[in-house]
């Protein structure tokens, strides 16, 4: 039976001999050569450099001890929006490729605590999309059914976990791409506090809200991660220090609150599966010792619907301006019309976005005195590829309808598997709270992951 890649397997296999990071170095490879042209990849370390780094590792540890190296022989991937030296930089635009000389600090924190890089991953270009379609190099295949989107923008990064070719992954997070596609493929998706973890080093689509996010098999095994790349950042403008005493993964509280919207507010899109799921996972939150409140989701909504209008709609145009020199040529279509969409907005527009969303920050705020955290459905809803190309643009709007004002009202999020619908495919959760409550929502999702009991990915 094939070597699960989740944490504790790897770590355990390790301990007692029956694998080293050479023979999963090589493992990987035989993986991914035998799923063919699945189009997760834009760069990959060659086989032979890959065997070569886990050689290095190993005697790295054996001068160091496997002990200070807390992500020891953990194969990773790296959305292609994310600088690592050695390899170019696409972010799914080859007119814009660029070879950067020196990695991401995320990524050099990985590689410092032992991890072994695999490579690069696909997007929805320049990380604008939920759908995981809009790339020149492919639509990476969905492990569950490849008539289905994988979801975006993190699409290969979430497919590479899902399908057991990396231990886990880095995406970024803006609208929801931390968090979508690990929905529709089985897997966590954490999506930190903004600013816990430095983006310096990683291709901006919308500054001010951009987060890098992780993609794993278990909690445990993504809070890990977390603990290892978060930390201040001086030279990023972004970047936030934690409160004291912070950790990436507290004990499960033995009671909670968690918010649900009303039930007229649980939108998904005639998806009757999808909505039996969410009951069932109200019902599992309930039997770990949480107590349901509803709350109004309308101003959370309201505040979601401002991310592709004005101010960061002309943020994200700027950033992409930026990268391309303004070749907008360069772009897929569809990225293209989006983008060109912030020309419509003056700075009085602008001002009044930014006004708008003040006023919902202190709308939503008291919320969170009756709430501790908030349960949602990841995406109310998943299309086929086909229906994508018909309708790019509706359709992913739909897909971010719970996803899009979590940056924007600065909020905590992690996505956990919830169960399969009736046609095989997966459907998730999120967990919010507000900022640097991850600890919090991580144990409650970590408790969540192990009463559902589901598969891990799609690999069994």
């Amino acid at each position: 039976m094939p070597l699960s890649l989740d944490f504790t397997s790897l770590r355990r296999a390790y301990a007692e001999g029956a694998a080293s990071p050479v023979a999963v170095a090589r493992d990987i490879a035989r993986r991914i050569a035998a799923r063919g042209d699945d189009a997760v990849w834009i760069s990959r370390v060659a086989d032979d450099a890959l065997l070569m780094a886990a050689a290095a590792l190993e005697q790295r540890a054996a001068a160091e001890g496997i002990a200070a190296l807390p992500l020891y022989g953990l194969p990773f991937a790296v959305k292609d929006n994310i600088d690592v030296a050695g390899l170019a930089t696409t972010a799914a635009c080859p007119g814009f490729a660029c070879r950067p000389t020196r990695s991401a600090p995320v990524v050099e924190r990985l590689v410092e605590a032992g991890a072994l890089l695999v490579g690069k991953t696909n997007l929805d270009q320049f990380a604008t999309g939920l759908v995981g379609v809009r790339s020149p190099y492919g639509v990476p295949r969905n492990p569950f059914d490849p008539a289905f989107i994988p979801g975006g923008s993190s699409s290969g990064s979430a497919v590479a976990v899902a399908a057991g070719l990396v231990a886990f992954a880095l995406g970024t997070d803006t609208a929801g791409s931390g968090r979508v596609p690990a929905s529709f493929n089985n897997i966590v998706g954490l999506k930190p506090t903004r600013g816990l973890v430095s983006t310096r080093g990683v291709l901006p689509a919308c500054h001010s809200l951009d987060c890098v996010s992780i993609f794993a098999l278990t909690v445990p095994d993504a809070a890990a991660v977390l603990e290892v790349i978060r930390g201040a950042d001086p030279e990023d403008d972004q970047s936030r220090a934690p409160p004291a005493g912070f950790a990436c993964l507290d004990a499960t509280p033995r009671g909670f609150r968690f918010g649900v919207p009303l039930p007229a507010q649980r939108e998904f899109f005639g998806k009757s599966d999808a909505a039996l799921l969410f009951e069932t996972a109200i019902a599992r939150l309930a039997a770990l010792g949480g107590a349901a409140v509803t709350v109004d989701l309308d101003p959370f909504l309201d505040a979601g619907s401002l991310l592709y209008q004005g101010a960061w709609l002309a943020e994200r145009m700027t950033a992409v301006d930026a990268a391309i020199g303004g070749r907008r040529e360069l772009l897929h279509p569809v990225t293209r019309d989006i983008i060109a969409g912030g020309e419509a907005f003056s700075a009085a527009d602008i001002a009044r976005d930014r006004a708008r969303l003040a006023e919902l920050r202190q709308e939503t705020e008291p919320v969170w005195q009756r709430i501790d955290l908030m349960l949602l459905p990841t995406s109310g809803t998943i299309y086929r590829i086909a229906e994508i190309a018909a309708e790019p643009f509706a359709l992913n709007a739909r897909l971010g309808h719970y996803t899009n004002f979590t940056n924007l009202l600065d909020l905590s999020a992690i996505a956990v598997p919830n169960g399969f619908q009736s046609n095989g495919l997966p459907a998730g959760v999120t967990l919010l709270a507000p900022a640097f409550h991850d600890p919090l929502i991580a144990a409650v999702a970590a408790a969540f992951q192990a009463q559902a009991g589901l598969p891990l990915g799609a690999t069994q």
